[in-house]
């Protein structure tokens, strides 16, 4: 009897085994972008973290020299390629203005000529992403994403046609693209009038004054109308539905959205795992209109660390830390403002705009010509098929760029192909194989793309825009901080690793073996 009962029991072991690993299996993915994040913000006011940024880099994996190791580092082809494991080059959006813009796909409830009211979808996103093979290996996956910026909320899921929410004249909404008709559920959540209950809302520093080293009195800052503290939210609504985005408090709202959103769709409730895709975007407005260098950057890291300290709370008790995987990484990075005679601005609109009216006058068609983050396009085969000369058209736009002041290099189709420089594998992943272009510009350190003086920026190939951080936390994986360079396109990899999911199609990154490879 008891060597029947031992042998029943070691047959039947196995399959205990099995269950009790399904048991243990991730319920839920978090995916946390936090927008213009510099790793360096990290290392700087590690000490200061009480929350969420503190638990990640203490419980992480945490890549310090992750890469938006690509051209135009901007937040949607960042964003794209977070989830996706590939470079622009291969899903489709190589900028902001040909990320997601669609006039075709209207937005839901909001008032017409209201702010930030035009259409989105990711039309132009080809490819898959993380939720595209969870799905695959699951149909029954479920996901969400969110965040203050329409690209920011769609391309980290694709051109998956789910619950995909961002910020509109007022409100969360979406496009035709994902439905004909917002929920219940958000609907409520927007009746709370997140604008009215902000107005004449102060931001209070999270410590004394005394604690920061940062100076208040940069006068460049937002041009000098906004640039020290107290910063009130304004009594007047339309201005106050602006101004929101520039209050640490957005960041809160984001996170209390997705967790209502993520209870009402019933993320991470079942014998499966769900995708939850947050971006926040308020460090990224902070910096263009404060910069790196401000008090304001530096009380705006330690609210996001509070923020996601209960944030990471509140999912935990809704699905327990040892079913939970989180991830957070950042699109791209930033510069701090042109000061004390270091770097500068540039734009290069008055050339293209001086070249469209040439080939007009002297050929009667439209070159189509326009600039965007260093990348000059134009509509190359119409100006080939009316006979003219593309390659000197390149040649002379070379030779007068490079003359201009923070230029350092000026790429054109030949060139680029030629050239083994750093910035020049950048530009060759940005940009794909049926993109029509002239010239490629790549700018001096502390240049910048803009030619806005009350803002400084981001989208160049320079190491600050490129520089991001990569933190994965998950059960059984050992924390450890990683000095070694990695990319931007290795997440997505590493994550289908850790569910054991297999993408869909070819990536141009590969699962980090820190995450993957060493187990606890």
């Amino acid at each position: 009897m008891r060597r029947t009962l031992l042998g029943l029991a070691l047959f039947l072991l196995p399959v205990v085994l099995a269950a009790q690993a399904d048991d243990l299996s991730p319920r839920l993915v978090v995916h946390l972008t936090i927008d213009q994040l510099r790793p360096d913000y990290l290392d700087r006011w590690q000490g200061e973290f009480t929350g969420g940024l503190k638990r990640l880099l203490g419980e992480g994996v945490v890549y310090w020299e992750g890469e938006q190791d690509h051209a135009s580092t901007e937040t949607a082809p960042g964003h794209a390629t977070l989830l996706s494991g590939r470079w622009p080059a291969h899903t489709g959006i190589l900028s902001n203005n040909r990320g997601v813009p669609d006039a075709n796909h209207p937005l839901l409830e909001v008032t017409p000529g209201g702010y930030r009211v035009e259409g989105a979808s990711p039309r132009g996103f080809v490819g898959t992403t993380l939720y595209d093979w969870m799905l695959a290996a699951d149909p029954d996956t479920r996901v969400l994403s969110v965040s203050y910026k329409d690209r920011g909320a769609i391309l980290p899921v694709g051109r998956a046609r789910v619950p995909v929410y961002w910020y509109a004249d007022g409100r969360f909404t979406t496009s035709t693209w994902y439905a004909d008709a917002l929920p219940v559920w958000l609907r409520d959540w927007n009746a709370r009038d997140i604008v009215g209950q902000l107005a004449g809302h102060e931001w209070r520093l999270v410590r004394p004054r005394g604690a920061y080293p940062e100076r208040d009195d940069r006068p460049y800052e937002d041009g000098g109308v906004d640039h020290s503290f107290p910063h009130v939210m304004p009594l007047d609504r339309q201005q106050g539905i602006r101004d929101i985005q520039y209050f640490p408090a957005f960041d809160s709202l984001t996170l209390d959205l997705a967790l209502t959103g993520m209870q009402e769709l019933g993320l991470g409730q079942r014998d499966g795992t769900d995708l939850l895709a947050v971006s926040l975007s308020i460090t990224d407005k902070i910096g263009h209109r404060y910069g790196p260098g401000s008090l304001e950057m530096h009380d705006q890291i330690l609210h996001l660390d509070r923020a996601l300290g209960w944030f990471l709370d509140s999912l935990e008790a809704r699905i327990g830390a040892d079913r939970l995987i989180v991830s957070l990484a950042s699109d791209h990075g930033g510069q701090d403002f042109p000061a004390d005679g270091v770097g500068g601005r540039i734009r290069l609109k008055a050339l293209t705009a001086a070249l469209n009216r040439t080939i007009r006058t002297r050929w009667g068609i439209s070159a189509m010509a326009d600039e965007d983050r260093g990348l000059v396009f134009a509509d190359v085969a119409a100006l080939t098929a009316r006979g003219i000369d593309v390659d000197s058209i390149r040649h002379v736009l070379a030779h007068t760029v490079r003359a201009l002041p923070g230029v350092r290099q000026v790429y054109t189709p030949a060139s680029l192909a030629r050239s083994g420089a750093h910035d020049a594998m950048m530009w060759n992943r940005l940009i794909s194989a049926d993109t029509e272009w002239l010239i490629a510009v790549s700018l001096e350190e502390g240049w910048l793309w803009t030619d806005v003086p009350m803002i400084t920026d981001h989208g160049t190939t320079n190491r600050l825009d490129v520089l991001i951080p990569i933190i994965i936390r998950a059960p059984g994986v050992t924390p450890q901080r990683v000095a070694r360079p990695v990319g931007a396109v290795d997440l997505a990899p590493t994550l289908a690793a850790l569910l054991g999911v297999t993408p869909t199609e070819p990536l141009d990154g590969r699962p980090l073996a820190e995450v993957v490879s060493h187990p606890r």
